[in-house]
């Protein structure tokens, strides 16, 4: 069967050794839309939000992601991001090295789809931990294999009016841009094969959607200061097209910060489910 639980689940996958540059901070910021200096320019007090986590692992390769999990037996073309989350112990550093240990959490069955979680942690040479992600990918058309559905919290958006607001125009070469932190899936990029996996365009990495609103958050409510954010939460809840514009909508609420992220005219979702949670100024 192309995806068997008992196999998948608690899997460890082999860890990942990588290091990371200032370069690749800026490029990353950059990709994300990024003017303020403290993001940009290392000689005004560069900063790393921490969405940079994420994709450090993978920031220099230059192959498309591969799916080699145990026990999961699917193709490129059927997976879409699901969820993400990330939590960081301190203001993660401009450059450096570390591992990250990750393993399959749980495997849930949608009956038309399968929901594939992953967790890891990366430490730092020293084996001081330094961040922890958990994300769950969409894997479309390998559902019914008789596995558990999985349970949801959905986070509810305040009744009062947003705190602060802003919109971010997605520019038309954003992805191409983004690609080029690490994630190679031609969904992004190639026509042909975002036609043959259903859409009409190649479509925003969805983590580019995740880094662009944690930046737009930070820049409304914690004045530009990255090194205020210890963790970001949110799940992937539409598509988003370069040349749309996000919607973005945030609460203060007690040490945390509640998002709301849609795109276009018609103000469809984006992403959801979103908390970024907070500190004291470093």
């Amino acid at each position: 069967m192309p995806i068997d639980p008992a196999i998948a689940i608690g899997a460890e996958l082999p860890d990942r050794t990588f290091s990371w540059s200032e370069p690749d901070v800026q490029l990353y910021q950059l990709a994300l839309g990024a003017t303020d200096l403290r993001h940009t320019l290392e000689t005004h007090g560069l900063q790393v939000l921490p969405t940079f986590g994420v994709v450090a692992p993978s920031f220099h390769e230059t192959d498309p992601p591969p799916l080699d999990l145990p026990g999961c037996d699917i193709n490129l073309s059927q997976v879409v991001h699901g969820s993400q989350s990330i939590s960081v112990t301190a203001p993660l550093p401009t450059s450096g090295t570390a591992t990250l240990s990750t393993r399959i959490s749980d495997v849930w069955d949608k009956g038309k789809a399968a929901v594939i979680w992953q967790e890891g942690v990366a430490r730092s040479e020293a084996g001081a931990e330094l961040w922890t992600v958990r994300s769950s990918i969409f894997v479309r058309g390998e559902g019914g294999f008789g596995g558990s559905r999985g349970s949801s919290e959905p986070v509810e958006i305040p009744s009062r009016p947003a705190d602060a607001s802003s919109t971010y125009d997605v520019t038309a070469q954003q992805a191409l841009l983004y690609r080029l932190c690490g994630d190679r899936n031609p969904l992004h990029a190639d026509p042909e094969f975002a036609s043959a996996a259903g859409f009409p365009a190649p479509i925003l990495h969805g983590l580019c959607t995740y880094g662009i609103v944690l930046r737009e958050v930070t820049e409304l409510l914690l004045d530009g200061d990255a090194t205020r954010v210890s963790g970001f939460t949110a799940r992937f809840a539409g598509v988003v097209f370069p040349g749309e514009t996000i919607h973005v909508d945030a609460w203060a609420d007690d040490g945390r910060i509640i998002v709301e992220a849609t795109v276009g005219a018609d103000r469809r979702p984006a992403l959801a489910d979103c908390v970024v949670t907070t500190r004291a100024p470093h």
